[in-house]
């Protein structure tokens, strides 16, 4: 086996107590100097670009997927905290922006996805797994499934979310949308309610262990936010998330979403960068796009607006929205909405869309 082989790169990378070492105190800091300028969702942005750079130095590390799901789990917690019980009528008024803003944005990925692939820019069905927005680790499991290189749909999924992320954390920042101050004005270990905090921790970690049960891990995020609603509306349960434990759910978040950015997976990805970067700006500026016709016809703020389209995991949405000054019932119910619609309709359309490709293709190469 030579040095410079596929099998010798996927080999164990040496020393992970010491990786984990570095990967924690880079996520602190990172975390400490961005928050000290003010950007939104810190605790998650830090972390993130820390695991970037681990992982593209040759890190084999992962979080586990029990850790992940506890993560997702208590940020679903925190969604369900925002939903006052009068959600229901402010959502069903902007309905018909609901509606067209997640079918929209669908249709939009659909259609890029198609056109990459007619032109050739990207191959075969990849690029449409890829550009699925939303739900990035459901597609990425299912791409495979179906044919698609998921090593490619990963750096693609991954991508965007990376660009998404930092793009609404500054956006949130220029428009003045960012709650000042708000990681360090909040006290880090305030007195708790520990009997809440365990059924919030039942809730957290029961909501992804029954989706991974029943086999559909990706609404691991659903589960805790319509429980958590329902529960506390019926007076069942009272969500406790002291400030300790939603940071420690960001970092993994972070984590999650920059831990795959391996040196093999960038090194295979390296001669498309320029196409995937292309597909994920495209996409996120016409979401942009609907975000202005959202400000414009239904009087909406703007950043409100731009977090409710954009095209970035609804975790990561979820976290930006409760460090800024928003709707965040608003956001989350269009995110949640596309994040369903994408797991039901995503796969069969995924498939088609790049079935038509393919056969255009191959009539093309005939003539």
């Amino acid at each position: 086996m030579t040095e410079n082989s596929p099998d010798a790169l996927d080999a164990p990378s040496p020393r992970p107590v010491r990786q984990w070492g570095f990967l924690v105190v880079l996520s602190a800091l990172f975390a400490a100097v961005l928050n000290s300028v003010g950007i939104p969702a810190a605790l998650l942005l830090g972390p993130m670009i820390a695991a970037v750079i681990i992982a593209f130095r040759g890190g084999r590390l992962s979080i586990p997927a029990p850790a992940f799901g506890l993560g997702q789990g208590l940020i679903g917690c925190m969604v369900a905290m925002s939903f006052p019980a009068s959600v229901s009528g402010e959502v069903l008024a902007k309905w018909p922006f609901l509606i067209f803003g997640v079918v929209s944005v669908i249709a939009v990925a659909a259609l890029l996805g198609w056109a990459l692939t007619r032109i050739g820019i990207l191959p075969g069905t990849t690029v449409v797994w890829g550009l699925s927005p939303g739900a990035a680790t459901a597609m990425v499991i299912l791409s495979d499934s179906y044919g698609a290189d998921s090593r490619l749909v990963a750096f693609m999924q991954y991508t965007r979310v990376i660009l998404v992320t930092a793009a609404a954390s500054l956006i949130t920042t220029a428009m003045g949308g960012a709650i000042p101050h708000a990681v360090s004005a909040q006290i880090w270990f305030p007195s708790v309610d520990w009997l809440a905090l365990a059924g919030t921790l039942a809730l957290a970690g029961g909501g992804p262990l029954i989706a991974r049960m029943i086999g559909v891990p990706s609404i691991g995020l659903l589960l805790p936010i319509f429980g958590g609603v329902l529960l506390v509306n019926l007076g069942w349960l009272q969500i406790e998330l002291p400030h300790w434990l939603l940071a420690i759910a960001y970092t993994l978040i972070g984590w999650r979403i920059g831990l795959p950015f391996s040196r093999p997976l960038v090194m295979h990805a390296l001669k498309l960068l320029p196409a995937i970067i292309f597909s994920a700006l495209a996409l996120m500026a016409v979401c942009a796009g609907l975000a202005a016709l959202f400000v414009v016809f239904a009087g909406m703020d703007p950043l409100t607006a731009y977090l409710a389209t954009s095209p970035g995991g609804a975790d990561t949405v979820a976290i930006i929205s409760a460090s800024s000054d928003v709707d965040t019932p608003f956001v989350m119910a269009m995110q949640m909405s596309r994040f369903i619609l994408i797991l039901i309709f995503g796969p069969p359309l995924a498939r088609f869309v790049a079935q038509r490709s393919v056969a255009a293709g191959k009539r093309r190469l005939g003539d």
